[in-house]
């Protein structure tokens, strides 16, 4: 396990995974847009629920990742390590697009059901928080040419961001909001019909095996970037002792 905290090490073991990966989440995706076309309308809702097997995938891998960001930070801040900050970067572009995509896909459900795109409800406001924490990890992360200098700002704002994830999750158990409360995981069960459960369950297995699949991508991309930043260094040191 620790082996794979080498960079080359880990590029060598997870690079067969990404094909593989790319198919899988592309079968999924597949299968699960065609199911959610197929689900009966909602009784109040119509044909506006199917929005749900977007939205509450992109949300909920919005959040994860950005868990997941929040915790490569965390090592690299403790370890200094590289493979970490690189891990951290490579999630950046899936996650923002994710909550992006949450908040657009929101909207679009807001407007029917609510009668407006958009309100400063809880919810809606602390998603919206968290695409500028995407945001502004990487506007950061690309503001100095130092990298060891960008990466821990960078981290820094990381795992600072953290504390919003809980207010996203619990924004509609603490305040009053226009969004409803959990209904796939609560206490008590799930209270979605079978009927939509199953299709958002392999939506979401889709949207994880796309992330998954993106990030490794990007991973291995940042790894080759890191390589030839270093060989140039090198030839530059080794061209000025000549």
């Amino acid at each position: 396990m620790f082996g794979l905290a080498n960079p080359d090490t880990f590029a060598r073991v997870t690079r067969p995974l990404i094909a593989p990966l790319w198919v899988i989440a592309a079968g999924l995706l597949i299968t699960g847009a065609v199911w959610a076309f197929r689900v009966p309308e909602d009784a109040l809702q119509g044909d506006t629920v199917r929005i749900l097997f977007i939205h509450v995938p992109a949300a909920s891998l919005g959040l994860a990742v950005y868990g997941s960001l929040g915790l490569s930070c965390l090592f690299y801040l403790i370890f200094r390590h590289s493979l970490a900050d690189a891990a951290a970067r490579a999630a950046v572009l899936p996650g923002a697009a994710y909550t992006g995509l949450a908040l657009i896909t929101g909207a679009l459900w807001g407007q029917p059901m609510w009668g407006t795109w958009w309100v400063w409800d809880a919810r809606l406001t602390s998603m919206l928080v968290l695409f500028l924490l995407y945001i502004a990890y990487a506007v950061l992360r690309g503001a100095f040419d130092d990298e060891g200098r960008a990466a821990r700002a960078a981290s820094v704002l990381g795992l600072v961001g953290l504390i919003n994830l809980p207010i996203v999750k619990f924004s509609v158990d603490w305040w009053n909001t226009l969004h409803q409360p959990a209904s796939l995981l609560r206490a008590g069960g799930t209270s979605l019909d079978p009927a939509y459960l199953w299709p958002l369950l392999v939506m979401m297995a889709a949207y994880f095996g796309l992330f998954l699949a993106i990030w490794l991508t990007a991973l291995h991309t940042e790894i080759m970037r890191r390589r030839v930043l270093a060989l140039r260094a090198r030839q530059a040191r080794e061209d000025r002792h000549v």
